[in-house]
């Protein structure tokens, strides 16, 4: 483990202050490898590289196979064309009703506040998303407005992105002000891999925020390894139980990384120690340049059922795709449902 000191750093410098030069990633955790670098060099003119160094110093050094890193690092093999992988795989560009907004599920209404992330995770389903032309105004909110109380079913808001954590507090208060004003939304959703990458994030404002709102608040973090859990991160997510505040977690199953029941069994009590409960465990969305994280469906099915056979039923995450155009995501179980 590489040495690092975030914990009194606040989460403003640390974002400040991300990784995105490839060989600065590599040369902090003591990699020399040409072609590694070479191809993170390519594959980062797609999809730049960005990666606190806060979650780099939870990173095993001289380990090119970290799974913390894997998930990070840009890979030549991102460059590779496969014809089941493509640029909008969950049909986002269908759902997109107005600028920021995106209606795939009767109840639900999700909504990008911003294209900007903590970290860009390279198996994103977003990472080609046109958020230059999707993101809210001010003036946009009256068309929000209109567009949730027009559609009553409409009780639950999600905060998405990019990462809505990215958002300074003052901006999140506005936000969380208007939808409170909508009488029929009765949950606020944010989904963010922040707290676990900048686990700072997690401020006395943010809490207060989110525990004083009308809302009721859930709070949707990413995590797909058990490393990625240290002891600080998981003192601050307890911050958030210790106030009432809701807190899931969804992973994905990524080869290379989490794949085996073993290292997902480890999450989901580690999660858990943190008052964090497992909730999705997502196959990969064919997202064009993730196609090296992918298993096939006897796989999935094989280290699924080991997870069901090892943990208790309320530490198990639901496995599940997303399909384009479905009302939900898609229960998987057993090979046949692939």
């Amino acid at each position: 483990m590489i040495n690092y000191l975030y914990q009194e750093q606040n989460w403003q410098s640390q974002l400040s202050d991300l990784i995105t030069d490839p060989s600065e990633l590599l040369s902090l955790l003591e990699l020399s490898s040409d072609q590694l670098l070479s191809g993170a060099i390519l594959a980062s003119e797609k999809f730049k590289l960005r990666v606190p160094r806060a979650f780099v110093g939870k990173m095993n050094a001289k380990n090119p196979l970290d799974p913390l890193l894997l998930q990070v690092l840009p890979h030549h093999l991102e460059l590779e064309e496969h014809p089941e992988f493509v640029t909008d795989p969950l049909g986002e560009e269908a759902a997109n009703q107005l600028p920021g907004v995106l209606h795939k599920y009767k109840s639900r209404f999700l909504l990008t506040l911003t294209g900007a992330c903590a970290v860009h995770c390279r198996y994103c389903f977003r990472r080609h998303f046109p958020y230059q032309e999707n993101l809210p105004k001010n003036d946009d909110w009256l068309n929000i407005k209109n567009y949730i109380e027009a559609n009553p079913d409409i009780n639950e808001v999600i905060l998405s992105g990019g990462d809505p954590l990215t958002l300074s507090n003052r901006k999140l208060a506005l936000w969380l002000e208007r939808l409170s004003s909508l009488k029929q939304v009765k949950i606020l959703r944010i989904h963010s891999r922040v707290p676990i990458v900048i686990p700072n994030r997690i401020d006395e404002q943010l809490i207060s925020l989110l525990k004083n709102s009308r809302l009721r608040i859930v709070l949707v973090v990413h995590s797909n390894h058990a490393s990625e859990l240290d002891d600080f991160t998981c003192s601050k997510l307890l911050q958030l139980s210790d106030e009432h505040i809701t807190v899931l977690n969804q992973a994905v199953l990524l080869k290379g990384v989490n794949d085996s029941a073993e290292t997902l069994v480890d999450l989901s009590y580690r999660l858990f120690e943190a008052r964090v409960m497992p909730y999705y465990l997502h196959v990969l969305d064919k997202v064009k340049g993730a196609q090296h994280f992918d298993l096939i469906p006897s796989e999935i099915d094989a280290i699924y059922q080991d997870v069901l056979a090892s943990l208790p039923g309320y530490l198990v995450p639901k496995l599940v795709r997303e399909i384009a155009g479905e009302k939900n995501k898609t229960p998987l179980f057993g090979a046949t449902t692939f």
